[in-house]
């Protein structure tokens, strides 16, 4: 293990900004012209639109139009730098910062600390499901999706068994959010469009798409009206959408549904996605710990009015990580939250004191979901009226294109992104259908790796875990398959059956 501690270069006020997402760069980037210097550390190399994540995952647009490097969109600022680490210990009595990139431990110190580590993919303590249904938070997940569909598929047209062919054809989407609703229309998009005569032992449009949620609406942020309008829409695609049932188990040929009423069934499906809940960064649990700040059920912090926490006024907490009434887990409150943070540490350079902060105010721009090609919902606040302006529709998808266009970083990314919408828009075709093994695998090999490492430990120390779970997956075997197989496991144990809400 190697330990390294950044040193002081200049006496100006230091500022180290946590994640890379949109808090963290539009923080960073609000300091350009600061008497500051601004270390952004962050457990990747490039900054995630996630939003359009649905969109690498059914081939519509490449993962490099959406992940830009975080280095080149810095490079022109000459206050900034950028260090890649996963940030391990936050230090609040001794404002430092400590990161770890494989075996070299960073410490990094802090006069103001912005942390926006954003959230994880909640399975609401089944951990276990992610190897059956990943989730869609990080490039990894949506080149692993776009693997287990189109294997699917290619798996489908090698077999002669009905009920096999069945189930390879079935993919459910857990989760009736905005991420579920696109994904599950453009898998039905991909499935009757895209795919349609390419294969010669199957017909991809008779696909099943399941969409599925606990809750009893689609939609349920935007309301009764979009969420019904968006049901609507998907179902004349060819969607089944099943509300009111609960995940209660998942394993590699299927899923095992609980009802309202308490009855349960089970649905054949080989390919699923989780997009049914998130979960805050675990840093958050270092604040509570050291600050008395107050966690929600999902993790986020209880900020202060002025987004930082109890006792410490330059710490501040912004994006999928506070907890704020009223501000939604979206891009608009992480980069509001960002340039408010920002905006704050430069006016305590100027002599403002914490207690003479006005509050942060969230603008709310409204919130959009696109269901299919010139298809979108649209909800947004208009000035003077109590209720939002909605519509639904080719206005609403065009709208959700300009605003989401906007937001990519980079002109070639921008331009690029307007070329794969034409191609995969106008024509029936998407430029980005290329899987590959490992993309596929790589989630089996790295819990097998993990499974090797705790046997190890084990025989190491034979008063170890007792109850250490059984290996999930063998990916050896699995890449003797098909791209986009997996090995059966084993039934899944009483421990890991515990319901989950989806």
């Amino acid at each position: 293990m190697v330990m390294s501690k950044e040193t002081a270069v200049s006496t100006r006020h230091k500022v180290v900004v946590i994640g890379s997402g949109f808090g963290g760069l539009f923080s960073t980037q609000h300091l350009k012209k600061a008497d500051v210097d601004v270390t952004l550390i962050a457990r990747t190399t490039h900054h995630l639109f996630q939003p359009m994540l649905y969109q690498v995952a059914t081939g519509i647009i490449s993962e490099g139009e959406i992940a830009p490097a975080t280095r080149v969109i810095l490079r022109k600022q000459a206050n900034a730098k950028v260090l890649m680490g996963n940030v391990e210990k936050i230090d609040l009595e001794n404002k430092v910062v400590t990161s770890r990139l494989l075996e070299r431990i960073t410490e990094t110190p802090f006069d103001s600390l912005i942390i926006a580590a954003g959230a994880d993919q909640s399975y609401f303590g089944n951990d276990h499901f992610s190897q059956f249904a990943p989730g869609m938070k990080t490039i990894d997940d949506a080149l692993e999706l776009r693997g287990r569909i189109l294997g699917a598929f290619e798996q489908a047209e090698l077999s002669d068994d009905h009920e096999e062919r069945s189930r390879l054809l079935t993919f459910v989407v857990i989760g009736a959010g905005p991420t579920g609703v696109e994904l599950a229309g453009q898998i039905s998009e991909m499935s009757n469009k895209t795919l349609k005569g390419a294969f010669r032992n199957i017909d991809p449009t008779e696909s099943r798409v399941i969409l599925l949620d606990a809750a009893p609406a689609v939609l349920p942020p935007m309301g009764a009206n979009l969420g019904s309008k968006a049901a609507h829409r998907l179902e004349r695609m060819g969607v089944e959408i099943q509300l009111n049932a609960m995940v209660v188990d998942l394993d590699y040929d299927g899923l095992l549904v609980k009802e309202k009423d308490g009855t349960t069934r089970r649905i054949e499906s080989q390919c699923k996605v989780w997009s049914a809940g998130v979960a805050a960064s675990p840093l958050g649990k270092q604040l509570a710990e050291q600050s008395g700040v107050e966690l929600d059920r999902a993790g986020r912090v209880k900020v202060q009015p002025d987004l930082s926490i109890p006792g410490n006024p330059n710490v501040f907490v912004i994006g999928d990580m506070m907890s704020v009434e009223d501000v939604p887990g979206m891009a608009q409150g992480a980069i509001q939250g960002g340039k408010y943070a920002a905006d704050a540490i430069k006016a305590g350079l100027a002599g403002k004191t914490p207690e003479e902060r006005e509050p942060f105010h969230y603008w709310d721009k409204g919130s959009m979901a696109t269901i299919s090609k010139f298809s979108a919902v649209m909800s947004v606040p208009v000035p003077g009226f109590k209720k939002n302006l909605e519509t639904e529709g080719f206005f609403a998808w065009l709208g959700w294109l300009l605003l989401h266009l906007v937001y990519i970083v980079g002109f070639r990314s921008r331009l690029n992104t307007i070329v794969d919408w034409s191609f995969a828009f106008m024509t029936r075709g998407r430029s980005q259908l290329t899987i590959t093994e490992q993309q596929t695998l790589a989630r089996n090999a790295l819990d097998r790796l993990a499974q090797l490492e705790k046997l190890q430990n084990k025989s190491d120390d034979p008063a170890g875990p007792p109850n250490s779970k059984p290996v999930l997956s063998d990916p050896v075997k699995a890449t003797d398959n098909v791209v986009g197989a997996e090995k059966k496991v084993p039934e899944t144990t009483e421990e890991d059956a515990k319901p989950a809400a989806s």
